[in-house]
């Protein structure tokens, strides 16, 4: 395999490259539709990944599982996988791109045997390459993550969280207790991973995601030093990759405190139910 470093380089420029021809000239200018799921399609998912395709496979020869495949076909990539697969999300934050708010992103990452080893999230609207190599660490257009320091008390991070996939009591106690500093939806999980990376965020929630959703995010937080773990506390690496909920943080510690109060609210709202 060719050196992880000058795999990277080729995979920033083909983002690139797709951002520019396929993505961005048709920024505002396309139809959507929906699809099973619920989620929003445009003709601009479908040529970005055709485009990324032919581009990741010349990088390097590996089966390229997309999201804008049948989950028939990813599944069967995902299994074959072992030696090695590009995990691709063409447009990432569609409904944002369709309706004009400039926060969707072009995620890449390199998956063997399970764990992505290479990942990169580019924002076209902001000429933005986050990229990391395991055990190399995480940078944004080649300077080092995190940008900013976090802050060590859970009252005075700035959180991203997807209340639309959490349990409405989980919510309804986030609502009413606010226990950060001040909280954002921004709609586009994979910048969202890149943004804690950064310190733009300092915790994150998500309820569900999908592969490609954390397979480039949570690879360039870890290598920025942050952390994760599912909402119920468990490992992140250790469930379904296919629906993964989120906690995550910019430091471990901050991973801790967060983890604590999501623990406690959710005991003492199944205390409450069940009296």
């Amino acid at each position: 395999m060719a050196d992880l470093k000058a795999l990277l380089e080729q995979v920033i420029d083909a983002c690139r490259e797709v951002g520019r021809e396929e993505v961005m000239p048709r920024y505002l200018k396309v139809a959507h539709e929906r699809k099973v799921d619920g989620s929003t399609l445009t003709e601009a998912d479908v040529a970005a990944q055709t485009a990324l395709i032919r581009r990741l496979r010349a990088i390097a020869p590996y089966p390229v599982l997309g999201e804008e495949m049948s989950e028939a076909e990813q599944r069967e990539i995902w299994e074959a996988g072992d030696d090695g697969l590009w995990c691709v999300d063409p447009i990432d934050g569609t409904s944002n791109f369709v309706n004009g708010l400039p926060f969707f992103a072009i995620s890449v990452a390199l998956i063997r045997q399970r764990e992505s080893i290479l990942g990169v999230v580019y924002d076209p609207t902001m000429d933005e390459a986050f990229h990391a190599i395991r055990d190399r660490g995480a940078y944004l257009n080649g300077e080092r993550l995190p940008l900013k320091q976090a802050p060590t008390r859970l009252k005075r991070c700035m959180a991203g969280i997807d209340l639309k996939r959490i349990d409405r009591q989980l919510a309804g106690r986030l609502a009413r207790e606010h226990p950060f500093g001040s909280q954002r939806n921004l709609g586009a999980s994979t910048l969202d991973w890149c943004y804690v990376a950064a310190g733009r965020l300092h915790i994150y929630m998500h309820g569900g995601q999908k592969l490609w959703d954390h397979a480039a995010g949570c690879l360039i937080l870890h290598e920025a030093g942050g952390a994760s773990c599912l909402i119920h506390g468990g490992a992140f690496q250790g469930d379904d990759a296919w629906n993964r909920s989120v906690l995550a943080a910019l430091t471990p510690e901050l991973l801790a405190q967060w983890k604590d109060w999501v623990l406690d609210a959710r005991t003492e709202e199944a205390w409450a139910a069940g009296s």
